[in-house]
């Protein structure tokens, strides 16, 4: 298998099965130091990351991967309509091939909304000892009632309202984008959706950000966490923050962060020594 080039810049693509992903890379490489790999929100892309990515580099000095998966951003369209397990799919069948193509060797995967879900199914289904912490933002492991209630709602304003305008400077096939997310969420049978057993199997430090006023989810879901993890979790509970911490309490979200990582460096060099 093909390794990317990881100072390859500013946007590189490298493809995984038959789609054509687009990505960034910053700090050092996987060789050089850990790997923070960043999975993007339900309707994301690396751009819409912003400068978010080289802040939790320069913070850490950890190497950020960030890419857009297939439907997203400039990479490959979705084949649609997506399986109401598509969350699933992307954790266990694309996720560890983009690992390994990066040269992945040590690090946490950082997700928002539909990439943290991800994120947690990957780290509760794949065994790969790389993964050392999971850094989940505004996760999801089951539908609830206000949430899928904002998705209509946002169902509307794309149709009716700016929504697509804005989006479409983002994504190279908009609706393809929008479909993809808004027909699975709103499926019938996807009210019945529920991914929190994966919970159940993860074994490695977790910190678990969410915002007091996120408009689709309720605490409830970090809450499903704290009942159900066996490995160390921190929660950080933002107030003044919606759906987005990382641009609605930016400061206050990267020094989590920072605080997680620095704390799992120091439990790493605390088993080389002991080792």
């Amino acid at each position: 298998m093909a390794r990317i080039n990881w100072h390859q810049d500013p946007v590189a693509t490298t493809t995984v099965g038959a789609k054509a992903l687009e990505y960034a890379c910053y700090g050092p490489a996987p060789d050089e130091a850990p790997t923070i790999v960043m999975l993007h929100e339900g309707l994301g892309c690396l751009a819409l990351w912003r400068d978010f990515p080289e802040r939790i580099a320069a913070a850490t000095g950890f190497g950020v991967f960030a890419y857009s998966r297939a439907g997203y951003g400039r990479s490959d369209t979705a084949n649609l309509p997506r399986p109401l397990d598509y969350m699933t799919t992307e954790a266990v069948d694309v996720l560890p091939q983009l690992l390994d193509q990066i040269g992945f060797r040590r690090g946490i995967l950082l997700g928002q909304s539909d990439g943290a879900t991800i994120a947690a199914i990957y780290a509760g289904s794949v065994e790969d000892h790389r993964v050392r912490g999971l850094v989940l933002m505004a996760p999801h492991f089951f539908t609830e009632p206000m949430g899928l209630s904002e998705i209509a709602k946002t169902k509307q304003a794309y149709e009716t309202g700016p929504l697509r305008a804005r989006m479409a400077k983002y994504h190279r096939d908009v609706d393809n984008t929008f479909r993809g997310w808004i027909d699975a969420w709103l499926h019938a049978d996807f009210e019945s959706w529920n991914v929190g057993d994966v919970i159940d199997y993860l074994r490695i430090p977790v910190l678990a950000i969410q915002g007091s006023q996120d408009e689709y989810g309720t605490l409830a879901q970090i809450r499903e966490i704290e009942n159900r993890i066996y490995s160390p979790l921190d929660t950080v509970i933002l107030a003044d923050c919606r759906h987005s911490p990382q641009f609605d309490q930016p400061d206050k979200t990267l020094v989590a962060i920072v605080d997680f990582v620095t704390r799992l460096e120091r439990i790493e060099a605390a088993d080389v020594e002991i080792a």
